[in-house]
């Protein structure tokens, strides 16, 4: 309390003080109305009392009782009690003196409980919007870009399709854990290969069979598209000579794993010039017969206008028995059936890419022709499509290639093992083949054959009867059996190669 004396009479023989808050003297402009008489505890008796002024009274203080209702709950509101205009009035410490905390009490729980609801929905909101904002951005880490044939919902539509039950186009989906047990989680020793894509590990999941899984490198939207390009691809196929798919994980799982029928036999480029290569372990026969299911792979896919664009001898892969199972479509594209190409940066593997795709970024089923001319080449060599310790124009097998036959030197390039000097039908056929293999490798896409004819003449050079084309060669004149006699082998480049080399330049119709 802040007592303030207010003098509100006086005369010669009585002085009358009256004592008011601090709050009410500067609040109003106060005249004394009637004296008050309260009963005043001093410390000092009445004889000594009647001899001091007020002043002295005052300074030796005294103690002020009165009884005010509601004192206690004006209190609670951080008031202070006092009178005005003869009623008891709470006045507030924190607003204008003018202004009383008779109804604040109330009012500050009102404001309490509404501030405290709008907080709590204010926070409800926040989180809603955070979730939200959470969940698009992970959609949209998983979500593909479009390609040439489907639109970002269609791909959208039929994923999410897909996640809805166990299968999806006869695709079965694992669950990343069943995966991770099949591989022992991904030991490094069960690694079969490593690709631009990912790495591939052999398991075996619950029902027994054993499988390859491609455990792709990152999970980010180029993977995902590449993800689901393949399982759209490989779901809809069905040819002996191309890989089976199994199955994959959902693409909303911790990795993307795609899940293929295990191969046993390693890849063609193994036997050829990698880990499983033996000299005379791959004869001939065996791998026209490896030439001849490749290129009916490729022609089923090119029937279904799906170009592989990575057709190499490492995606070429062998069971038991040497036959073929094409794999990896990781880069394959559905081809439009009203267009001629489709516009897209080279991708591929240096020394099987279309040199005129590599120039002109146009993406036919050419393109695959070219990539199989290589891998024909290979076939007769036993050598790598690159390899930077030969010569630096031969360092590309394709040039190598073109040139030897070009200078008629065909028997520098073909491998040792293969019988090639010693037995007249083998002879023959690799000479057809590399004939073939010449008119696959030309820059200009128009000039090579298209993938069923070169089907078709594969297959025509296996069954051809040689030994009867050799007897009808040894019933000619005496001369000429003198000279067959003395060299039983035709040369190095039949005639019929050599007129091939001497109007290559001319466009082929049918290509």
């Amino acid at each position: 309390m802040h007592p303030y004396p207010i003098d509100c009479a006086s005369n010669a023989s009585h002085h009358s003080f009256a004592i008011f808050h601090k709050e009410v003297v500067e609040d109003m402009n106060y005249s004394c109305l009637s004296p008050v008489n309260l009963p005043v505890d001093v410390a000092v008796g009445v004889e000594a009392l009647l001899q001091m002024n007020y002043t002295e009274i005052l300074k030796m203080g005294f103690l002020l009782n009165w009884t005010a209702q509601n004192c206690s709950k004006c209190e609670k509101s951080s008031g202070r009690c006092g009178f005005k205009n003869n009623e008891f009035v709470c006045f507030c410490s924190d607003r204008p003196h003018s202004q009383s905390c008779d109804h604040d009490n109330s009012w500050n729980w009102k404001r309490k409980i509404v501030i405290g609801v709008c907080t709590a929905v204010a926070t409800v909101l926040i989180m809603c919007v955070v979730f939200f904002v959470y969940q698009r951005r992970n959609r949209k880490q998983y979500a593909p870009s479009s390609f040439v044939s489907r639109s970002i919902f269609s791909k959208q539509t039929s994923m999410d399709d897909m996640e809805k039950g166990s299968t999806y186009l006869g695709v079965h989906l694992f669950t990343y854990g069943e995966l991770e047990e099949a591989t022992n989680y991904f030991d490094s020793a069960k690694e079969l290969g490593d690709g631009g894509f990912g790495t591939v590990y052999h398991g075996n999941v619950r029902d027994g069979r054993a499988v390859a899984v491609k455990r792709l490198y990152e999970n980010n939207c180029k993977r995902v598209e590449q993800f689901m390009n393949e399982i759209e691809i490989l779901a809809r196929l069905r040819h002996q000579n191309l890989v089976l798919l199994y199955g994959c994980t959902s693409r909303h799982s911790r990795e993307l794993l795609l899940v293929y029928e295990y191969i046993p036999n390693g890849t063609l480029a193994e036997h050829l010039h990698g880990e499983r290569a033996k000299p005379g372990a791959l004869p001939w026969l065996t791998r026209m017969n490896i030439a001849i299911e490749t290129a009916s792979a490729l022609s089923y896919l090119h029937a279904s206008d799906i170009i592989h664009r990575d057709v190499k001898t490492t995606n070429i892969l062998l069971d038991n028995n040497f036959c073929v199972k094409v794999a990896d479509f990781g880069l394959s594209r559905l081809f439009p059936t009203d267009v001629t190409h489709i516009s897209t940066a080279p991708q591929g593997t240096p020394g099987y890419v279309d040199p005129e795709y590599n120039q002109c970024y146009q993406l036919t089923s050419k393109s695959d022709v070219y990539s199989f001319g290589v891998v024909m080449i290979e076939l007769i060599s036993s050598l790598p499509a690159v390899d930077i310790t030969r010569h630096r124009h031969e360092i590309n097998l394709s040039n190598m290639a073109i040139n030897k036959i070009q200078n008629h030197a065909l028997h520098e390039l073909v491998d040792t093992c293969l019988g090639f000097e010693s037995d007249y039908r083998i002879r023959k056929m690799i000479i057809a083949v590399a004939e073939l293999a010449f008119r696959c490798l030309q820059s200009d896409k128009d000039v090579r054959p298209p993938m069923p004819d070169v089907l078709d003449e594969l297959k025509r050079i296996q069954s051809k009867d040689f030994d009867k084309e050799k007897a009808e060669e040894i019933d000619i004149s005496t001369d000429d059996v003198v000279l067959l006699k003395s060299d039983p082998l035709p040369p190095p480049l039949d005639s019929l190669a050599l007129n091939w080399i001497s109007s290559s330049t001319t466009p082929n119709g049918s290509g």
